[in-house]
């Protein structure tokens, strides 16, 4: 992205966020250097997303203490979540299907200019300016590996003409053009295929690698990471079922509505973390 980012460690001691239906997740532990590559792992529905949330500043947690670059949770939410950006979070950061890929990144970008950077940023010369966000939006497709030239009508592609991992690349790049320290990243395995699982986790790999830490959602976390596993909140609470392991012995119909099943709990999950975040006035 132009240059490492100074990631930050993230700690986490007896973490938990309890709302109106109960423990969304509860007794989470862990500790990561600056530039990690964390995984929150766990059956869809068992708080991965609010996890995420909570550990970026952007919902406040119930239970137990976090820290993130020497800030602490849930005490300075706001300190956290200057040096923290969220990526592919349902409900949240969702694409617009109308818009191009120039037209959110012009965007992002101002919004960058207007109220994450200086205000001496903000009185230099326009051409300056321009040139700058340039800079900034190059870096960041860069660094999340979008390349415009492979797409048919390259930056005037609309996002609902985006295959699922380029809408995930393009989300990616949204959020990296703040240069955080901290990135979280939701649903980063759900419905790709092996092949682009690889690639997503080879490119999140290679941003934690140039400093920035990242704690990226998944159902199935690759080795190598920090592991944070979400699951039963209470004593004898049933685990939610996963899929099989065995992919031969499973039929394609069946994979298809298990498949479907899955995204309709993440939806579900991203809508409550929405409201969630409504409620606290930090949508």
């Amino acid at each position: 992205m132009g240059g490492t980012v100074a990631g930050v460690g993230v700690t986490a001691l007896g973490l938990g966020l309890e709302g109106p239906r109960g423990w969304a997740f509860r007794g989470v532990s862990f500790e990561a250097e600056p530039g990690s590559l964390i995984t929150i792992e766990g059956p869809s529905g068992t708080g991965r997303t609010c996890l995420l949330l909570a550990l970026t500043g952007r919902m406040k947690s119930t239970e137990g203490t976090a820290t993130v670059g020497g800030s602490a949770l849930p005490k300075r939410m706001a300190a956290v979540r200057q040096v923290s950006a969220v990526a592919h979070v349902p409900g949240v950061t969702d694409l617009e299907p109308a818009l191009t890929i120039a037209e959110h990144l012009h965007e992002r970008a101002l919004l960058q200019r207007r109220f994450g950077d200086s205000l001496r940023g903000l009185l230099r010369p326009r051409a300056e300016r321009k040139s700058e966000e340039r800079l900034r939006i190059d870096a960041a497709l860069k660094a999340a590996g979008l390349d415009l030239a492979s797409l048919p009508k390259g930056s005037r592609t609309a996002v609902r003409d985006l295959e699922r991992p380029e809408a995930l690349r393009l989300s990616l790049a949204l959020a990296l053009i703040g240069r955080p320290q901290l990135l979280g990243v939701d649903d980063t395995d759900l419905k790709l295929s092996d092949a682009e699982r690889a690639e997503i986790w080879a490119l999140l790999r290679s941003v934690a690698e140039n400093g920035t830490t990242v704690v990226a959602v998944c159902s199935e976390a690759p080795a190598g990471t920090v592991v944070v596993s979400t699951g039963p909140t209470e004593p004898g609470e049933p685990t939610a079922p996963t899929e099989p392991t065995d992919a031969t012995d499973e039929a394609p119909a069946s994979r298809d509505a298990q498949e479907g099943a899955q995204e309709d709990v993440q939806e579900s999950d991203g809508k409550e973390a929405a409201d969630a975040l409504a409620e606290a006035g930090r949508a």
